[in-house]
């Protein structure tokens, strides 16, 4: 089992950056792939970025693609999410979650364990 907390999140203006941060804890970090996702009022969790277990690989929603970094720390047990010239329709509640497997994936479905969230709004 492992525990993950986000943490970074906040009120920023159009253009700004953002990092957010996700520490796990419990389980072996390095067993894990990684994706962030995120929900904004009344719309459904979605697919923001993911990284694959060591680190190596990464795949991006078209709408972050460009903007976004997805980067993981197996040392520090840590994966972050470099945000960008950030837009309105960037505001959600962020999430990370965990899947307990090599390679990433962009299915909800596909991840085991997931971290409480962080609110992330964008001021035009």
């Amino acid at each position: 089992q492992v525990q993950l907390v986000e943490s970074g999140g906040g009120l920023v203006q159009t253009g700004d950056s953002l990092a957010l941060s996700c520490a796990a804890s419990g389980r072996t970090f390095s067993s894990y792939a990684m994706g962030w996702f995120r929900q904004a009022p009344g719309k459904e969790r979605e697919f923001v970025a993911a990284i694959n277990r060591s680190g190596s690989s990464t795949y991006y929603a078209d709408s972050v693609k460009g903007r976004f970094t997805i980067s993981k720390d197996n040392a520090k047990n840590t994966v972050y999410l470099q945000m960008n010239s950030l837009k309105p329709e960037d505001t959600a509640v962020y999430y990370c979650a965990a899947r307990d497997g090599v390679g990433w994936s962009r299915r909800r479905h596909d991840y085991d364990y997931w971290g409480q969230g962080t609110q992330v709004t964008v001021s035009s």
